[in-house]
């Protein structure tokens, strides 16, 4: 009797452990980075202008356009074993933090529509979702817009070249921490810029990924 019973407990301990497991990995796969193809409204750019039908795009095409994203805890920020490694491997040695919202930042309107116009960087730029939710729309090879929706625990590193924007959505506030390679500059280089260097290496890259010449739009 005390061997059946104590057999029955490990069946269901291991059952129990199982679903836990199974449990996580859902979890996980929900708090997985959301990214589409943009509609063409020109309804208020805080809202998710999702395509009809609503289709999320593979991170593989997100990381063909050269986006790199990882998947962090954000109530660790300051501990974080892995964003230390992160920062440590690709040299992010500048850090600061960023709250977004019509209470902290004085011409808060002015402020969304300027991070709205359409530019590139001559460096990566790196964002880290600690709190809050907010787009980063990016073009893709084609010159279409993808939309990619941060939330707490999303860090995303957008390539040197990329023409980007940054809106909030509609809960109007994210916290973002900024990484960045040696001394940071924030210079935007608003479009078009199909002549600056970094943009034409941009380019370049694409078309060793995709085997094909990349039109310049």
């Amino acid at each position: 009797m005390l061997c059946y019973t104590l057999d029955l407990f490990i069946v269901i301990s291991s059952d129990e452990i199982e679903i836990e497991a199974l449990t996580q990995t859902e979890r996980r796969s929900r708090m997985a980075l959301e990214a589409w193809l943009m509609d063409d409204s020109n309804e208020d750019q805080r809202l998710p202008h999702h395509p009809n039908p609503k289709e999320l795009l593979p991170m593989d095409y997100l990381a063909e356009l050269g986006v790199l994203y990882w998947k962090l805890n954000p109530e660790n920020y300051e501990n974080d074993s892995e964003l230390a490694k992160i920062r440590d491997e690709r040299g992010y040695d500048y850090m600061d933090l960023l709250d977004l919202c019509p209470e902290k930042v004085s011409n808060y309107e002015e402020k969304l529509k300027n991070f709205f116009t359409e530019h590139i960087h001559q460096d990566e730029e790196i964002r880290y979702c600690l709190a809050g939710s907010g787009y980063f729309d990016v073009r893709d090879k084609d010159d279409r817009w993808i939309r990619i929706w941060m939330k707490p625990g999303d860090l995303i590193v957008l390539p040197a070249g990329i023409y980007h924007r940054f809106t909030l959505d509609t809960s109007n506030y994210i916290k973002l921490m900024r990484l960045f390679v040696g001394e940071p500059v924030w210079t935007p280089y608003n479009r078009p810029q199909e002549d600056h260097p970094v943009r034409k290496e941009y380019i370049k890259s694409l078309t060793h990924k995709f085997g094909e010449s990349i039109q310049a739009h």
